[in-house]
C-alpha cells in the first residue's frame, strides 16, 4: 500500500474534521475553538501540545529514535470577513465568516499526517508541528515568532503548503526564490473644505482630487518601476460623503502594493508619498499618510526547495511537480519565517480554479480529495528530511 492510500484509508475521518472546521470559521487571533480542536487531536496522539503561542497558535512536538535533525511544519488556521454563499450541509455557521482560502483543508493535511507519524513512528528526529493562527493580514506567523516559536521549538528547516485552484489534485508546484509577494497596505486622507454641492467655487472639492490622486499612483508602476520588475498598487477602497448635495469635507483612500525586489518596494512607497503630497498642496488639500508594510515577500532557500520537489516527485511522481510556475502576487505571513528559517512553501493542487472557484471566493470549498496528498508529502518531508 502507498503512502498516500494509506492515508486515504482515514479520509472518511479526516474529511469529518475538515467539515467541521469549515462549519465553525474563526477570524485572525479568535481561532479558539479551531485551537482547541487542534490541540485535543494532537494530544489523543501522545504528542506534547503547546497552546496559546502568538495568542492562539498550537505547537505539537514529536520526537523519535537519537536523531538531532529538527524539522518545522506549519498550517495556517484562520478564516475570512466572508459571506459563504454556499448551500451545502457543512456551509459556515457564523454570519460573515467564512474559510474561503483552505485553512480549514491545510490544518486538517497537517493533523493527518501528525497522525500518521504518531501511529507508525517511522522517522528519527524532532518534527514540529506549527499550527498557526490569524495568516489573513495579521502577521499570526510573526506574533508567534515574537513569542518565541523558534526559541522554544528550534528547527533546521520549516515548510509550509497552501492549496491551489490552479493545479489538479496530486499535483504540486514550488520554486526557489520568491513565491509569494511583500504586501503593504496604505491609508491616505484628502482634507479639502466642505460645502453645497451647488457651489463648489467656495468649496475645496476632496473628491476630485482624490481621483486625479490615483489616476497618479498608477503612472507609479507604469513609469517608475523598471518593466522587467514586478508591483501591483492597487486601490480598494474610496470613502466619502454621505448625502446628495454636499461636498464632503475629506476623503480615505486605501488599498495594497505587492513587490517582489526590495529596491522596488521602497520606490513604490517613496512615490506614492511624494505624489500625494505634490498633488494635495496644488490643489489646496492637506494629505495624511499611513504605509504599513505587512508582510514580507516569501523566499524560498535553493537547498530546501530541490529538497521539497524531490519529496513531491517520489509521493506523486516526477510528472506531477512543477518548478516552472511564476510566483504569485499574492503575500503569505510564511515569509517572515524564510527570515528567520532555511525552507520551503509550496502549493498543492485544489483544482476547481478553471470553473471560477478561486480562493476568497464566497463559493470556494476545499476538496476533501487533496487531504491525503498533503498529508503524505508532510509525511515523506519529515521522514525524508529527518534522515538528512
Amino acid at each position: 500500500m502507498s503512502l498516500i492510500d494509506a492515508i486515504r484509508s482515514r479520509l472518511d475521518v479526516h474529511r469529518a474534521w475538515r467539515r467541521d472546521l469549515h462549519a465553525h470559521p474563526e477570524l485572525a487571533y479568535q481561532e479558539v475553538r479551531t485551537a482547541a480542536f487542534v490541540a485535543e487531536k494532537l494530544e489523543e496522539l501522545g504528542i506534547a501540545t503547546v497552546r496559546g503561542l502568538g495568542r492562539t497558535g498550537v505547537v505539537g512536538t514529536l520526537a523519535t529514535g537519537r536523531g538531532s535533525r529538527r524539522v518545522g511544519l506549519r498550517a495556517d488556521m484562520d478564516a475570512l470577513p466572508l459571506e459563504e454563499l454556499n448551500d451545502f450541509g457543512h456551509r459556515s455557521q457564523t454570519p460573515g465568516r467564512m474559510h474561503a482560502c483552505g485553512h480549514d483543508g491545510h490544518t486538517v493535511m497537517l493533523l493527518a499526517a501528525a497522525e500518521h507519524l504518531a501511529r507508525t513512528r517511522d522517522f528519527d528526529g524532532t518534527i514540529h508541528f506549527i499550527f498557526q493562527p490569524a495568516e489573513e493580514g495579521e502577521a499570526g506567523a510573526r506574533a508567534m515568532m515574537d513569542d518565541g516559536l523558534f526559541t522554544r521549538f528550534p528547527v533546521d528547516a520549516v515548510f509550509g503548503l497552501h492549496n491551489w485552484p490552479w493545479l489538479p489534485v496530486g499535483e504540486l508546484a514550488v520554486r526557489s526564490g520568491p513565491m509569494m509577494a511583500a504586501m503593504d497596505i496604505f491609508e491616505a486622507t484628502v482634507r479639502g473644505r466642505g460645502g453645497h454641492a451647488a457651489q463648489p467655487h467656495l468649496a475645496i472639492d476632496p473628491i476630485v482630487v482624490a481621483t486625479q490622486l490615483v489616476q497618479a499612483w498608477q503612472s507609479i508602476v507604469s513609469r517608475n518601476v523598471d518593466p522587467l520588475e514586478s508591483a501591483v498598487l492597487t486601490v480598494t477602497q474610496i470613502h466619502a460623503g454621505h448625502a446628495w448635495a454636499v461636498i464632503p469635507e475629506e476623503v480615505v483612500l486605501r488599498g495594497t502594493v505587492r513587490t517582489f525586489d526590495p529596491k522596488v518596494h521602497a520606490l513604490v512607497a517613496k512615490r506614492m508619498h511624494a505624489l500625494g503630497e505634490a498633488i494635495c498642496k496644488g490643489y489646496d488639500c492637506t494629505f495624511e499618510w499611513r504605509y504599513d508594510p505587512r508582510f514580507p515577500a516569501t523566499v524560498n532557500s535553493v537547498a530546501e526547495t530541490d529538497f521539497a520537489a524531490g519529496v513531491a516527485e517520489r509521493v506523486f511522481g516526477a510528472r506531477a511537480v512543477h518548478r516552472a510556475l511564476p510566483p504569485s502576487m499574492g503575500s503569505e505571513d510564511f515569509g517572515y519565517m524564510l527570515q528567520e528559517q532555511r525552507g520551503c512553501y509550496a502549493w498543492i493542487g485544489n483544482g476547481g480554479g478553471d470553473d471560477g472557484c478561486l480562493l476568497h471566493n464566497p463559493h470556494y470549498d476545499f476538496n476533501d480529495e487533496s487531504i491525503p496528498y498533503g498529508a503524505a508529502y508532510w509525511v515523506q518531508l519529515a521522514q525524508d528530511f529527518l534522515r538528512g
